[in-house]
Protein backbone atom coordinates (compact mmCIF):
# COMPACT_ATOMS: atom_id res chain seq x y z
CA UNK A 1 0.00 0.00 0.00
CA UNK A 2 1.39 3.39 -0.97
CA UNK A 3 2.15 5.94 1.74
CA UNK A 4 -1.04 7.89 2.42
CA UNK A 5 -0.72 11.66 2.24
CA UNK A 6 -3.66 13.45 3.84
CA UNK A 7 -4.26 16.74 2.04
CA UNK A 8 -5.26 19.45 4.52
CA UNK A 9 -5.87 22.22 1.98
CA UNK A 10 -4.64 25.61 0.82
CA UNK A 11 -2.77 27.93 3.18
CA UNK A 12 -1.73 30.75 0.83
CA UNK A 13 -1.79 32.11 -2.72
CA UNK A 14 1.18 32.87 -5.00
CA UNK A 15 3.68 31.03 -2.82
CA UNK A 16 5.31 28.04 -4.49
CA UNK A 17 8.77 27.02 -3.25
CA UNK A 18 8.55 26.54 0.52
CA UNK A 19 10.24 24.21 3.00
CA UNK A 20 8.83 23.07 6.36
CA UNK A 21 11.65 22.65 8.87
CA UNK A 22 12.24 21.99 12.57
CA UNK A 23 14.66 24.35 14.30
CA UNK A 24 15.41 24.21 18.02
CA UNK A 25 12.32 22.02 18.50
CA UNK A 26 10.02 24.55 16.82
CA UNK A 27 8.19 24.08 13.51
CA UNK A 28 8.73 26.73 10.82
CA UNK A 29 8.02 27.23 7.13
CA UNK A 30 10.73 28.74 4.97
CA UNK A 31 9.21 30.86 2.19
CA UNK A 32 10.55 32.24 -1.07
CA UNK A 33 8.50 35.43 -1.44
CA UNK A 34 8.27 36.48 -5.06
CA UNK A 35 7.93 40.06 -6.26
CA UNK A 36 4.24 39.67 -7.07
CA UNK A 37 3.22 38.16 -3.73
CA UNK A 38 0.42 40.07 -2.00
CA UNK A 39 1.90 42.27 0.71
CA UNK A 40 5.40 42.31 -0.76
CA UNK A 41 6.00 46.03 -1.16
CA UNK A 42 9.79 45.79 -1.35
CA UNK A 43 9.99 45.66 -5.14
CA UNK A 44 12.12 42.52 -4.98
CA UNK A 45 12.07 38.88 -3.95
CA UNK A 46 13.32 37.75 -0.52
CA UNK A 47 13.24 34.84 1.95
CA UNK A 48 11.65 34.52 5.38
CA UNK A 49 10.60 31.98 8.02
CA UNK A 50 7.05 31.65 9.36
CA UNK A 51 6.59 30.43 12.93
CA UNK A 52 3.99 27.67 12.70
CA UNK A 53 2.70 28.25 16.22
CA UNK A 54 2.14 32.01 15.94
CA UNK A 55 1.89 32.49 12.17
CA UNK A 56 4.30 35.42 12.49
CA UNK A 57 7.04 35.99 9.88
CA UNK A 58 10.66 36.47 10.86
CA UNK A 59 12.99 39.07 9.33
CA UNK A 60 13.33 39.11 5.55
CA UNK A 61 16.75 38.25 4.14
CA UNK A 62 18.53 37.44 0.86
CA UNK A 63 16.87 40.24 -1.09
CA UNK A 64 16.86 39.53 -4.82
CA UNK A 65 17.53 35.81 -4.47
CA UNK A 66 15.33 33.08 -5.90
CA UNK A 67 14.23 29.45 -5.52
CA UNK A 68 15.51 29.00 -1.96
CA UNK A 69 15.58 25.76 0.00
CA UNK A 70 16.71 24.87 3.53
CA UNK A 71 18.85 22.13 5.04
CA UNK A 72 19.06 21.94 8.85
CA UNK A 73 21.97 20.40 10.74
CA UNK A 74 22.02 20.61 14.53
CA UNK A 75 21.07 24.25 15.21
CA UNK A 76 22.30 25.73 11.92
CA UNK A 77 20.09 26.60 8.95
CA UNK A 78 21.68 26.39 5.50
CA UNK A 79 19.70 28.09 2.73
CA UNK A 80 20.70 27.35 -0.87
CA UNK A 81 19.55 29.70 -3.62
CA UNK A 82 20.40 31.27 -6.95
CA UNK A 83 20.95 35.00 -7.25
CA UNK A 84 19.32 35.21 -10.67
CA UNK A 85 16.34 33.29 -12.03
CA UNK A 86 17.81 30.92 -14.63
CA UNK A 87 21.25 31.99 -13.38
CA UNK A 88 24.72 30.46 -13.16
CA UNK A 89 25.37 30.66 -9.42
CA UNK A 90 24.31 28.93 -6.20
CA UNK A 91 25.03 30.69 -2.90
CA UNK A 92 24.61 29.42 0.65
CA UNK A 93 23.25 31.45 3.59
CA UNK A 94 23.83 30.15 7.12
CA UNK A 95 22.34 31.17 10.46
CA UNK A 96 21.62 29.83 13.93
CA UNK A 97 18.96 32.43 14.84
CA UNK A 98 17.12 33.35 11.57
CA UNK A 99 18.35 36.93 11.96
CA UNK A 100 22.10 37.02 11.38
CA UNK A 101 23.25 35.40 8.15
CA UNK A 102 26.63 34.47 6.73
CA UNK A 103 26.82 33.96 2.96
CA UNK A 104 29.26 32.30 0.60
CA UNK A 105 29.34 31.01 -2.95
CA UNK A 106 28.95 27.28 -3.62
CA UNK A 107 28.82 27.04 -7.42
CA UNK A 108 29.63 29.24 -10.41
CA UNK A 109 28.73 27.40 -13.61
CA UNK A 110 29.13 29.44 -16.78
CA UNK A 111 26.37 28.84 -19.30
CA UNK A 112 24.08 27.04 -16.87
CA UNK A 113 20.49 28.00 -16.08
CA UNK A 114 19.81 27.09 -12.44
CA UNK A 115 16.44 26.99 -10.67
CA UNK A 116 15.39 24.88 -7.64
CA UNK A 117 17.93 23.47 -5.18
CA UNK A 118 17.80 20.87 -2.41
CA UNK A 119 20.57 19.62 -0.11
CA UNK A 120 21.02 16.60 2.14
CA UNK A 121 23.72 14.72 4.04
CA UNK A 122 24.78 11.64 2.09
CA UNK A 123 26.88 8.64 3.04
CA UNK A 124 30.21 10.49 3.17
CA UNK A 125 29.52 14.12 2.30
CA UNK A 126 26.88 16.72 1.56
CA UNK A 127 25.00 16.48 -1.71
CA UNK A 128 23.37 19.40 -3.50
CA UNK A 129 20.75 18.70 -6.15
CA UNK A 130 20.06 21.61 -8.47
CA UNK A 131 17.63 22.01 -11.34
CA UNK A 132 19.06 23.00 -14.72
CA UNK A 133 17.38 24.21 -17.88
CA UNK A 134 20.58 24.68 -19.89
CA UNK A 135 23.02 24.10 -21.51
CA UNK A 136 21.34 21.45 -23.69
CA UNK A 137 24.24 19.02 -23.43
CA UNK A 138 23.78 19.02 -19.62
CA UNK A 139 20.03 19.41 -19.26
CA UNK A 140 18.78 17.54 -22.30
CA UNK A 141 15.07 18.29 -22.22
CA UNK A 142 14.34 20.94 -19.59
CA UNK A 143 14.19 20.56 -16.57
CA UNK A 144 16.77 18.16 -15.10
CA UNK A 145 18.51 17.31 -11.81
CA UNK A 146 22.28 17.80 -11.60
CA UNK A 147 24.44 17.21 -8.50
CA UNK A 148 27.46 18.54 -6.58
CA UNK A 149 29.18 17.28 -3.42
CA UNK A 150 31.08 18.86 -0.54
CA UNK A 151 32.90 17.59 2.57
CA UNK A 152 32.28 20.79 4.53
CA UNK A 153 29.52 22.86 2.82
CA UNK A 154 32.20 25.32 1.67
CA UNK A 155 34.12 23.63 -1.13
CA UNK A 156 31.87 22.11 -3.80
CA UNK A 157 32.64 19.84 -6.73
CA UNK A 158 30.39 18.79 -9.59
CA UNK A 159 29.72 15.09 -9.79
CA UNK A 160 30.45 13.14 -12.98
CA UNK A 161 28.33 14.17 -16.01
CA UNK A 162 26.31 10.95 -15.85
CA UNK A 163 24.96 11.92 -12.42
CA UNK A 164 21.64 13.35 -13.57
CA UNK A 165 17.90 12.71 -13.70
CA UNK A 166 16.69 12.76 -16.41
CA UNK A 167 17.73 14.26 -19.74
CA UNK A 168 15.14 12.49 -21.90
CA UNK A 169 12.02 14.30 -20.65
CA UNK A 170 10.63 16.93 -18.26
CA UNK A 171 11.65 15.78 -14.74
CA UNK A 172 11.96 18.97 -12.67
CA UNK A 173 13.57 18.08 -9.29
CA UNK A 174 12.64 19.58 -5.97
CA UNK A 175 13.40 17.55 -2.82
CA UNK A 176 16.43 15.34 -2.16
CA UNK A 177 16.76 12.92 0.76
CA UNK A 178 19.20 10.16 1.73
CA UNK A 179 18.46 6.99 3.69
CA UNK A 180 20.20 3.64 4.05
CA UNK A 181 22.32 3.85 0.92
CA UNK A 182 19.76 5.48 -1.38
CA UNK A 183 19.19 9.02 -2.59
CA UNK A 184 15.52 9.87 -3.06
CA UNK A 185 14.63 12.51 -5.67
CA UNK A 186 11.08 13.87 -5.50
CA UNK A 187 10.50 15.49 -8.87
CA UNK A 188 7.78 16.84 -11.17
CA UNK A 189 6.75 14.79 -14.19
CA UNK A 190 4.99 16.34 -17.17
CA UNK A 191 2.01 14.17 -18.10
CA UNK A 192 -0.76 14.52 -20.64
CA UNK A 193 -2.97 17.33 -19.42
CA UNK A 194 -0.85 18.35 -16.45
CA UNK A 195 1.98 17.61 -14.01
CA UNK A 196 2.28 15.28 -11.02
CA UNK A 197 4.80 14.63 -8.26
CA UNK A 198 6.85 11.42 -8.42
CA UNK A 199 9.87 9.82 -6.74
CA UNK A 200 12.92 7.91 -7.93
CA UNK A 201 15.83 6.53 -5.90
CA UNK A 202 19.48 5.78 -6.63
CA UNK A 203 22.51 4.39 -4.81
CA UNK A 204 24.94 6.41 -6.95
CA UNK A 205 23.08 9.37 -8.56
CA UNK A 206 23.45 7.60 -11.91
CA UNK A 207 21.14 4.59 -11.90
CA UNK A 208 17.61 5.46 -10.86
CA UNK A 209 14.65 3.31 -9.88
CA UNK A 210 11.12 4.68 -10.12
CA UNK A 211 8.73 3.84 -7.31
CA UNK A 212 6.16 1.24 -8.39
CA UNK A 213 3.63 3.26 -6.39
CA UNK A 214 4.06 6.56 -8.28
CA UNK A 215 2.66 9.19 -8.46
CA UNK A 216 3.26 10.73 -5.05
CA UNK A 217 0.79 13.61 -5.51
CA UNK A 218 -1.76 14.42 -8.21
CA UNK A 219 -4.11 17.37 -8.60
CA UNK A 220 -7.51 16.93 -6.94
CA UNK A 221 -10.37 19.01 -5.60
CA UNK A 222 -9.07 18.31 -2.09
CA UNK A 223 -6.36 20.88 -2.86
CA UNK A 224 -9.07 23.56 -2.76
CA UNK A 225 -9.96 23.03 0.90
CA UNK A 226 -9.30 26.16 2.96
CA UNK A 227 -6.73 25.45 5.67
CA UNK A 228 -5.86 28.98 6.84
CA UNK A 229 -8.14 31.58 8.41
CA UNK A 230 -6.13 34.55 7.09
CA UNK A 231 -7.26 34.00 3.49
CA UNK A 232 -9.63 36.70 2.25
CA UNK A 233 -13.00 36.13 0.63
CA UNK A 234 -11.50 37.08 -2.73
CA UNK A 235 -8.70 34.56 -2.27
CA UNK A 236 -11.16 31.84 -1.28
CA UNK A 237 -13.20 32.55 -4.42
CA UNK A 238 -10.05 32.36 -6.53
CA UNK A 239 -9.12 29.03 -4.92
CA UNK A 240 -12.57 27.62 -5.65
CA UNK A 241 -12.44 28.55 -9.34
CA UNK A 242 -8.74 28.22 -10.24
CA UNK A 243 -7.61 25.76 -12.89
CA UNK A 244 -5.87 22.83 -11.21
CA UNK A 245 -3.75 20.48 -13.30
CA UNK A 246 -0.61 20.40 -11.17
CA UNK A 247 0.78 19.16 -7.86
CA UNK A 248 4.43 20.19 -7.59
CA UNK A 249 7.29 21.51 -5.45
CA UNK A 250 6.89 19.04 -2.61
CA UNK A 251 9.02 19.37 0.50
CA UNK A 252 8.62 17.95 3.98
CA UNK A 253 10.04 17.49 7.47
CA UNK A 254 9.41 15.15 10.37
CA UNK A 255 7.82 16.76 13.41
CA UNK A 256 6.44 15.02 16.49
CA UNK A 257 6.21 11.63 14.78
CA UNK A 258 4.57 12.77 11.56
CA UNK A 259 5.58 14.33 8.26
CA UNK A 260 4.61 17.95 7.55
CA UNK A 261 4.28 18.36 3.78
CA UNK A 262 4.12 21.52 1.65
CA UNK A 263 3.29 21.48 -2.06
CA UNK A 264 2.00 23.75 -4.82
CA UNK A 265 -1.09 23.38 -6.95
CA UNK A 266 -2.58 25.39 -9.82
CA UNK A 267 -1.97 25.74 -13.53
CA UNK A 268 1.89 25.66 -13.41
CA UNK A 269 1.88 28.92 -15.38
CA UNK A 270 1.62 31.59 -12.72
CA UNK A 271 -1.70 30.94 -10.96
CA UNK A 272 -0.44 28.86 -8.07
CA UNK A 273 -1.33 28.12 -4.47
CA UNK A 274 0.46 26.72 -1.43
CA UNK A 275 -1.10 23.71 0.25
CA UNK A 276 -0.27 21.54 3.23
CA UNK A 277 -0.51 17.83 3.82
CA UNK A 278 0.43 15.30 6.45
CA UNK A 279 1.75 11.75 6.56
CA UNK A 280 1.17 9.88 9.80
CA UNK A 281 4.60 8.32 10.24
CA UNK A 282 8.30 9.06 10.23
CA UNK A 283 10.38 10.30 7.31
CA UNK A 284 12.13 6.92 7.13
CA UNK A 285 8.78 5.13 6.92
CA UNK A 286 7.64 7.54 4.21
CA UNK A 287 10.74 7.05 2.06
CA UNK A 288 10.83 3.29 2.43
CA UNK A 289 7.09 3.08 1.85
CA UNK A 290 7.49 4.04 -1.80
CA UNK A 291 9.62 0.93 -2.35
CA UNK A 292 7.89 -2.09 -0.83
CA UNK A 293 9.95 -5.26 -0.67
Amino acid sequence: MKPKIEKLGTIDCDLVETTPIVHKEGLYRFEYVRIGYSGNNTGDSYFRFIDDETGEPGPAFAKGYHMGNVFVEQDTLYVTATNIWDGERVDIFASTDMENWACWNALNLAGYGIFNTSMCRGADDYVLMFEVGKPPEVAGKRFTARFATSPDLRQWELTAPECTYSKDRYTAPHALRYLDGYYYNFYLESIEGGWDQRVVRSPDLVNWEASPLNPVLVASDTDRQIAADHLTAAQCERIAKADNCNNSDIDFCEYQGKLIINYSWGNQHGVEHLAEGIYHGTEAEFLKGWYPE
